[in-house]
C-alpha cells in the first residue's frame, strides 16, 4: 500500500525575466527544501518553480526519484476514478499545473487558447504549441504584484486615444473612428463593439516597426518633459518608462493604453480564461493553471510572436479590472483556511495560515488529488491510514495529498505556517 501523502521534488526554470539569486522566492524555496543538486547562483535568474506532471518538466517522488505521473498511474486510487474519467487522467497526469513565479522583468503580452484552438494549433504547429490543452490560469500574489489584465472599458480606451496622440497615430483612422463611435454608444458591450475593438487592437499590433519606433520616441520625449495631456495616468506613464527600458522599440509598450493595469496586494488574486490578453509585470505569485504550456505571444518578448493567432483568438470583452479579481471564500465553516475558486473545473486553491505555535487546522477529504507548497514556517501534516502517519514540513516543501484523504496541519514554531494547496474536485 502506497502512502496517501508524500513529498515531491519540483523543478526550477531559469528564464531571463526571473528575479536573480536569493532575491527570488523560487530560489529561496528550492534551496530551503534542499532540491537535489540545487545551489543558488547569485547572478542567475530564477523565474518559475513547477509542481506537477507536465512532460516538459515533471516532478519526482522525493523518496524514490520516480516520475510523479508514473507513480500516480501505478496507484490510480491517489487520483480517484471520477477524476480519471472526467479528465482522462489514467496516465497519471494531473489536470492542473502548480507554479511559483518570481518576476523581475515583464512577461510577454500573451493569451492562451481555448481547448478547440489548442488542439488545432498543436496539430498544425506541434513544434511551437507542444500540447493540445487549454490554459485558464489564476495568479495569487504572495508579494506586491503588478499585471496587465484584460481589455480596459471602452470609454477608458477612447480617453487614451484622445489623450495620447502617439498611440492613436499607430491605428488606421477609419478603425479609430469606428471604435470611438461604438465606445460612445449605448451598445458598447455588443458584437459590433467587440468587432470595433478587434479592429483597433489588430491595427495596433500590426503597425510597422519604423512607425512604432517614431511614435515611441515621441511619447518618451513628451513624458520626460513632463508634458502629459488630459487624464493620462501617472502609473501608466511610469510603466511606459519601465517597459521602454526593458523592451525598447516594442509595440507591446502601447498595450498599456488598451489593457487594465492592476496592483495586487499579497493574498489578492486574478483569473484569466482563454482568450484574455495579459502580461505579468513584476512581483511574485502562486500560479495555477490547466496542465498546459501553450502561450500565444505578441509583444514584450524576444520569442516567437504569433500576432495573427493572438488577434483572432481574443474574446474582446472590455471590462473593469474587477472582472478578473477572484473573491476569497471560506473554505470550511470555521478555521483559518480560505478558498480561491475560479470558474473552471480543473483546479481550486486553498490558502492556509496558522499564526501560533501548536495551532491546528483540519481539512476534510477532497474528492481529488492535491499539491501543496509551504511558503512560510514549519509544521506537521498528519493523516490516518491503518495508523496515524505524519510528515514534517518546512519552507519550500512540496507534497502530494491523495484523493479522499483527511489531513491535519499543525504549526510547530512560534512563527506563522503558511501554505497553498491546489486541488481538483470530482
Amino acid at each position: 500500500m502506497t502512502a496517501a501523502v508524500f513529498k515531491i521534488i519540483p523543478t526550477t526554470q531559469q528564464y531571463d525575466w526571473g528575479k536573480t539569486g536569493r532575491s527570488s522566492k523560487v530560489a529561496q524555496f528550492a534551496a530551503s527544501s534542499q532540491l537535489p543538486g540545487f545551489q543558488i547562483d547569485e547572478a542567475a535568474p530564477y523565474a518559475e518553480l513547477w509542481m506537477g506532471t507536465h512532460p516538459k518538466s515533471p516532478s519526482l517522488v522525493r523518496s524514490t526519484g520516480q516520475v510523479l505521473s508514473e507513480h500516480l498511474a501505478s496507484h490510480p486510487e491517489l487520483i480517484g476514478q471520477k477524476i480519471i474519467d472526467k479528465f482522462s487522467a489514467g496516465n497519471g497526469n494531473l489536470p492542473f499545473l502548480f507554479k511559483v513565479l518570481s518576476i523581475e522583468k515583464a512577461l510577454s503580452i500573451q493569451t492562451h487558447p481555448d481547448k478547440d484552438t489548442a488542439e488545432k494549433l498543436h496539430r498544425e504547429q506541434p513544434d511551437i504549441y507542444k500540447d493540445d490543452n487549454h490554459k485558464p490560469e489564476m495568479a495569487i500574489a504572495i508579494t506586491p504584484f503588478d499585471a496587465l489584465c484584460g481589455f480596459r472599458p471602452l470609454p477608458d480606451i477612447a480617453s487614451a486615444l484622445h489623450d495620447t496622440p502617439e498611440f492613436r497615430s499607430l491605428i488606421a483612422p477609419d478603425l479609430v473612428d469606428a471604435f470611438l463611435s461604438k465606445a460612445s454608444s449605448s451598445s458598447s458591450e455588443g458584437r459590433e463593439a467587440r468587432d470595433a475593438l478587434k479592429g483597433l487592437f489588430g491595427s495596433l499590433m500590426r503597425a510597422d516597426a519604423p512607425q512604432v519606433q517614431a511614435a515611441l520616441k515621441s511619447l518618451i520625449a513628451r513624458y520626460k518633459s513632463g508634458d502629459t495631456i488630459g487624464n493620462e495616468d501617472g502609473d501608466v506613464v511610469k510603466l511606459v518608462f519601465k517597459l521602454d527600458e526593458q523592451f525598447p522599440d516594442d509595440i507591446g509598450i502601447f498595450c498599456v493604453f488598451v489593457l487594465n493595469y492592476l496592483h495586487l496586494n499579497p493574498g489578492e488574486a486574478i483569473f484569466l480564461g482563454a482568450g484574455e490578453p495579459h502580461a505579468y509585470i513584476y512581483g511574485e505569485c502562486i500560479e495555477t493553471m490547466a496542465n498546459s504550456d501553450n502561450v500565444i505571444r505578441a509583444g514584450l518578448t524576444p520569442k516567437l510572436r504569433d500576432i495573427p493567432v493572438l488577434v483572432a483568438g481574443l474574446t474582446y470583452m472590455a471590462a473593469d479590472p474587477s472582472k478578473h479579481v477572484v473573491k476569497l471564500k471560506s473554505f470550511q465553516s470555521s478555521g483559518p483556511s480560505v478558498l480561491y475558486d475560479p470558474p473552471i473545473p480543473e483546479f481550486s486553491v486553498i490558502r492556509m495560515r496558522l499564526y501560533h505555535q501548536d495551532s491546528i487546522e483540519f481539512h476534510e477529504p477532497r474528492r481529488g488529488p492535491s499539491l501543496a507548497i509551504v511558503t512560510a514556517g514549519k509544521g506537521l501534516v498528519s493523516w490516518y491510514s491503518s495508523v496515524e502517519e505524519n510528515l514534517e514540513l518546512s519552507l519550500g516543501d512540496v507534497f502530494f495529498i491523495g484523493a479522499g484523504t483527511a489531513i491535519r496541519f499543525k504549526n510547530t514554531e512560534d512563527t506563522p505556517l503558511i501554505l497553498y494547496r491546489a486541488f481538483v474536485e470530482a
